[in-house]
């Protein structure tokens, strides 16, 4: 029987989601814990990889059971067990052929940044302090709906298939001190926002104008793109399925 895990978790003191031999990961941290409490080894499925350091607000993992999980009873186990920054919400009994990464239709990360020093702020925001034209951020960001090919955001050396992405959303939103950058997509590449986000602060400084943008994306050439934001301010915020609507 398959089931999905619905989850948040603080990056801060992982090595990212994807298991590593020598760094605490969150898989390995979920892996251990359902293995012990279900008694039988578990190897989770995440929906994605994020990086280390990288939060997420809504993670969803699949994992196979022998029998029939008393759902509640397992979600309070497993908050019981788990470290403070990892957070149990619910299991999610799907068809066998389900899988949490392929099925994803699509996926939501935020960047939260901040404009003035706050010391509640500084694990889970970027702090900047010179002055931004979100305007002309918001700009550029129509410009991301033109284009499918984003090599030029592309972590190099990836061994992916294809650098074409659909972008569904894409904005920065403005709070007093802090801005939100929110970005919606049916996949995203290796370190991919933390670079659009680079390069978009390049444009709200006024280093670069809404043609060299383009012109960014049309070189696919990472070397031309701008420099890759701190891991800490990034969230992935929302997964969808078809048929978990």
């Amino acid at each position: 029987m398959r089931y999905f895990i619905e989850l948040a978790y603080k990056g801060t003191h992982y090595h990212g989601w994807q298991y590593q031999p020598d760094a605490v990961s969150v898989q390995e941290t979920l892996n251990k814990a359902l293995s012990l409490l279900l008694k039988k080894e578990i190897d989770i499925v995440g929906a994605g990889r994020t990086d280390t350091g990288v939060h997420a607000k809504k993670m969803y993992a699949h994992f196979d059971s022998e029998t029939e999980i008393d759902v509640p009873k397992m979600v309070y186990k497993l908050n019981s067990f788990l470290p403070n920054d990892i957070v149990i919400y619910n299991l999610i009994r799907v068809h066998d052929e389900a899988h949490a990464r392929f099925d994803a239709i699509k996926r939501t990360y935020e960047y939260h940044i901040h404009t003035f020093k706050d010391a509640f702020l500084l694990e889970g925001s970027w702090w900047h302090t010179l002055p931004l034209n979100v305007d002309k951020m918001n700009e550029a960001c129509q410009i991301l709906f033109k284009h499918t090919d984003f090599e030029c955001f592309s972590k190099t050396h990836t061994d992916v298939r294809t650098f074409n992405c659909v972008i569904f959303e894409a904005h920065w939103q403005q709070k007093g001190t802090q801005l939100v950058f929110t970005i919606s997509a049916d996949r995203f590449l290796r370190n991919m926002v933390r670079a659009i986000v680079g390069t978009m602060i390049n444009i709200g400084l006024e280093k670069i104008d809404i043609a060299d943008f383009e012109k960014i994306i049309e070189s696919k050439d990472r070397g031309k793109a701008g420099f890759s934001v701190p891991a800490h301010g990034l969230y992935l915020t929302q997964i969808e399925y078809e048929y978990l609507k």
